[in-house]
């Protein structure tokens, strides 16, 4: 298991990655709905927060190995949904 830095400087740079990928979808792409992309990217910023927050402060009594798995499995999910979304903004 990486260490929390690692984790978190992951996590900070595939929303990041996701931030400039859906600017540019909604800036080249045909479509203009601001009010989509703008939700979309308050979406990726509050998922950041979030799990930057949950890393920072691991659940009690459940076992260290067994949250991490489970926050990166959430994680993985959650950015698979924001991949669809920016897909369908462009």
């Amino acid at each position: 298991m990486t260490n929390r830095k690692d984790l978190k400087r992951t996590i900070n740079y595939i929303c990041s990655e996701l931030f400039a990928e859906c600017i540019a979808a909604s800036l080249y792409g045909g479509k203009q709905d601001k009010q989509n992309t703008e939700a979309l990217l308050t979406s990726i910023l509050r998922i950041n927060n979030d799990f930057v927050k949950r890393i920072s402060h691991p659940e009690p009594g459940m076992p260290k190995k067994k949250y991490f798995q489970v926050l990166i499995h959430d994680f993985n999910e959650q950015v698979s949904e924001i991949i669809d979304q920016i897909s369908n903004v462009g």
